[in-house]
């Protein structure tokens, strides 16, 4: 069956995991966390587990937020989602992530995102680019894994050996302790005592 509406929609997905979390994910993973779309348009087939969506699109999965002009999320047998984004402000999807226990973020933008519900894996094509903190990397593909925090990128995928397109990326230097060290405490000047007045000398001597 498919089913179309037009407006404003929110949907709400309760993602349920199959199997136990991994050591390496943390209680609020987002991982296990529900799904929360909104876009002026849906277009939703039970058949094939499938919904698209278009105009406007916000989804919001714990802290990942993905923002484009078209989703297409699928969902395998095990329950796990699978979002495509398209385009979107100046051709380009974009998606965020909290870096885990800290207040930091992890920015994304590409012609086309994919988002992996099971891996916890964002994989970005064409115009790929990333920032973290004042740290960012280009190229024609980024893979972003949200478990370990690492990013890997490449050249285009499937290009001929030294054809590929060179990938750019900006590293800032940690900051150095600004602390200086503490200047010895000033010697304080002995205070002057008079000096002992000298008798006068007797006469005659």
């Amino acid at each position: 069956m498919t089913m179309r509406a037009r407006g404003s929609v929110l949907l709400a997905v309760a993602l349920t995991a199959a199997l136990p979390c991994r050591m390496a994910c943390a209680e609020r993973a987002d991982r296990d966390k529900p799904v929360n779309l909104e876009a002026d348009r849906i277009t939703v087939d039970d058949a094939k587990k499938t919904q698209v969506f278009d105009g406007n699109v916000q989804m919001i999965k714990g802290t990942i937020i993905i923002r484009t002009a078209r989703l297409v999320v699928t969902q395998d047998a095990d329950g796990f989602q699978k979002a495509i984004a398209y385009g979107g402000a100046g051709g380009l999807a974009h998606f965020r992530q909290k870096r885990e226990g800290k207040d930091e973020y992890v920015d994304g933008e590409a012609e086309r995102i994919e988002y992996d519900g099971r891996s916890d894996k964002a994989e970005m094509f064409v115009r790929a680019h990333v920032t973290s903190g004042l740290d960012e990397v280009r190229g024609p593909y980024i893979s972003y894994d949200g478990v370990t925090e690492n990013y890997v990128v490449t050249g285009s995928p499937g290009a001929p050996a030294g054809r590929s397109e060179r990938v750019r990326a900006v590293i800032q230097p940690k900051a150095k302790d600004s602390a200086k060290p503490a200047a010895p405490p000033a010697v304080k000047d002995a205070p002057l005592k008079p000096a002992p007045e000298l008798a006068a000398p007797a006469a005659g001597e």
